[in-house]
């Protein structure tokens, strides 16, 4: 392909300039590269066009004249510029590719991985793309950021056609939105989750925010659009988008409304028109993903009753509420809830187990007190302050027992954020221990535990490493509540907890 073909902009004497592949990092710029000096948000691109030049660069996309020497494409915003540019250069491959994106704060990794089973069982091949990984052809790949820039996204789907995938899901970041990212993207459906705080590190306010995540549905023009009606920010989506396939769990206006909802550890049943669903996703907050998952897919043109076989069968998604399991007479579950609203979520989902465990045992005259939710929970460090204290407060409040520890760091001091997170406590509620090192944390923990109490580890869910300043050491709270319940006394006797 040539610079013209990409540009309307090339000048006239650069326009037949071969052009090969497409670079934001000078490091990985060669021969037939066009350079986007990009500005960031601590550095300017066009400070590496030197760099780019040597390092063979057929062409620079900038937003002044720089007099490099090679052809130079002068653009408004060459941020802006990326996306159609690398549509182009990969032969618009979501022409073909029915591509869906999920956005919202929480839940836009297991509406995913649903929504793919119940297209593959539609006999639609489909790709993945989000938080927890890639899959490309049915070959599973490491997940970088959530939404990777343009660059790199369209070549992404463009492996996927060549693989036969005929379909694609993918989690769509206010970060990606805002910046860009998802541009020059034929959407076949739209999936909002919900909105709450998360972010207020990058956007200045909710508002903003809520902006970014509503690109998503006004660039997907006629296509489904499935949104929570009982999320606030939700109905108002919805309000902009009259057309949208709205469902709930509490709001009777919705166009789809889950009934009659039961879950468990082992999963969930509700009722939608009449129809038993299940999920083996435990939680209210998953019947939602559940619910959202199967209303897309119908719209997209699964047969109803291949939807809910599928659903039914679809496994466990890698650190959502996801069950470490050695033999010991109680529950472990790793999760990702890094958000308020989303450890509310987790520790109201283990609330709901204990409470109806602790009925159907009274009902059947077995007695005993009711088991207790035990959380680890913390925050990441350089992402929003404000949401740490909303954290500890919600802990204290709604676990049993709660245990403050490091999540990743990063460039923070874990004792100054624990400090934060602590300033949320007020003393009402469960004590609230803090251990900075978290697998001294999780050891705790799951000393603490007996029959029938739930030990939630959340934070990290998925994530195989523990981010400091300096270094990335191996972390996954999975394995290492499996190798502390190993090492336990008499691991492996004992009543299994049940739902």
């Amino acid at each position: 392909m040539t610079l013209g073909d990409l540009f309307h902009k090339t000048p006239a004497t650069a326009r037949a300039v071969e052009v090969s592949s497409l670079a934001y990092d000078d490091r990985r710029v060669g021969p037939g590269t066009v350079f986007f000096c990009v500005r960031g948000l601590t550095r300017d691109g066009h400070e590496f066009a030197g760099r780019a030049v040597e390092r063979g660069a057929a062409a620079l996309v900038v937003d002044h004249p720089l007099d490099s020497g090679i052809p130079e494409v002068v653009v408004d915003d060459v941020r802006a510029a990326m996306a159609p540019a690398a549509a182009r250069l990969a032969g618009d491959p979501t022409a073909t590719l029915a591509t869906v994106g999920i956005t919202g704060t929480n839940g836009k990794t297991t509406t995913a991985f649903l929504l793919r089973a119940l297209l593959e069982a539609g006999g639609r091949p489909t790709g993945l793309l989000g938080t927890v990984a890639q899959i490309v052809g049915g070959q599973e790949r490491d997940a970088g950021r959530t939404t990777p820039e343009a660059i790199d996204l369209q070549p992404t789907f463009a492996e996927m056609v060549a693989a036969g995938d005929r379909a694609c899901v993918m989690e769509v970041s206010s970060h990606a939105l805002s910046l860009g990212r998802a541009d020059a993207i034929h959407w076949a459906a739209a999936i909002f989750t919900n909105l709450t705080q998360d972010h207020l590190d990058f956007h200045p306010t909710m508002e903003d925010y809520f902006l970014a995540k509503a690109r998503l549905f006004d660039d997907a023009g006629d296509a489904p659009k499935v949104v929570d009606l009982d999320d606030p920010y939700g109905r108002r989506l919805a309000g902009m988008h009259p057309d949208a396939l709205t469902v709930a769990l509490e709001a009777p206006d919705a166009r789809f409304r889950a009934t009659d909802v039961r879950t468990g550890l082992r999963g969930s049943t509700f009722v939608l028109d009449g129809r038993e669903l299940a999920t083996p996703m435990p939680g209210r907050f998953n019947v939602m993903n559940a619910l959202q998952a199967y209303v897309a897919a119908v719209a997209l043109g699964v047969d109803e009753d291949v939807a809910a076989a599928a659903l039914a069968d679809a496994g466990r998604v890698p650190g959502r509420l996801e069950p470490v399991d050695a033999g010991q007479p109680f529950a472990v579950l790793v999760d990702y809830a890094h958000t308020p609203d989303s450890l509310h979520n987790v520790l109201a989902a283990a609330a709901g187990v204990l409470d109806d465990d602790h009925v159907a045992r009274h009902d059947a005259g077995e007695g005993g007190d009711r088991g207790r939710a035990i959380c680890v929970f913390g925050c990441g460090g350089d992402r929003d302050r404000g949401k740490r204290p909303q954290m500890g407060a919600i802990a204290a409040a709604e676990a049993d027992v709660a245990i403050a520890t490091s999540d990743n760091p990063r460039s923070e001091d874990p004792a100054a954020i624990l400090d934060e997170v602590l300033a949320g406590v007020d003393g009402a509620g469960a004590a609230v221990e803090r251990i900075e090192d978290r697998r001294e944390a999780i050891a705790r923990a799951l000393d603490l535990a007996g029959p029938r109490d739930v030990v939630l580890l959340t934070g990290k869910g998925h994530e195989q490493g523990q981010q400091f300043a300096d270094r990335t050491v191996p972390f996954d709270d999975r394995a290492v509540a499996r190798e502390l319940l190993a090492a336990r006394t008499g691991a492996g006797e004992g009543e299994t907890a049940r739902a």
